[in-house]
């Protein structure tokens, strides 16, 4: 069994993906570090910095879609982005095909291969404002901050859609719309 990697701008529609092919989906975004953490990158909104590579745990991240491929099961972090912490933990068990999606999946995109747990490594893209519009719809309907503050993070993740698509794609992974994404991996291989 491997992992299908699952990139793109925060609001693309990485996790609504699994949710319609009906696999089970590993958000590599639980795996932020705790927001009390003074090393935690912090922006300019004076909250977490959840864009920052150093806001996140990339070899724990490994460490569960190894277990995962391994035995079909682990136990991995739920993370509160309202709280900036980590909440508890939850139980996944996959079937023979699942993804781990998440804004920072490119950096695991190589780590995978190199252990022969990749099946796939994609990054979905959208028109910008499709984008902001999804994104902030889903961070109000969560609750994650304060409108303001998801409308002016939002504004500004906006414009850094095309450079986080670009380094998706230099990290291995095939760029194409959610629908392209969904005929492949829809197809028998």
């Amino acid at each position: 069994m491997g992992v299908v990697i699952v990139a793109g701008p925060s609001g693309v529609g990485k996790s609504h993906l699994g949710q319609v092919l009906g696999w089970s989906v590993l958000r590599l975004d639980d795996f932020y570090r705790e927001g009390h953490d003074p090393d935690l990158p912090r922006s300019s909104l004076g909250i977490p910095d959840w864009d920052h590579p150093g806001s996140w745990d990339p070899v724990a991240a490994v460490g569960a879609i190894a277990e995962l491929c391994a035995s079909g099961e682990a136990d991995v972090p739920v993370y509160d982005l309202a709280s900036s912490a980590r909440t508890g933990t939850q139980h996944l068990v996959v079937g023979d095909q699942f993804i781990a999606e998440g804004l920072f999946a490119p950096q695991v995109v190589s780590a995978c291969r190199e252990a022969g747990l990749l099946d796939a490594a994609i990054c979905l893209r959208r028109h910008r404002l499709v984008t902001f519009a999804l994104r902030l719809a889903r961070d109000l309907r969560e609750g994650r901050k304060g409108p303001w503050v998801l409308v002016r993070r939002g504004w500004r993740l906006k414009n850094d859609d095309d450079r986080v698509v670009a380094q998706a794609v230099a990290a291995g992974c095939e760029p194409m719309t959610p629908r392209q994404a969904r005929r492949m991996l829809r197809s028998p291989t």
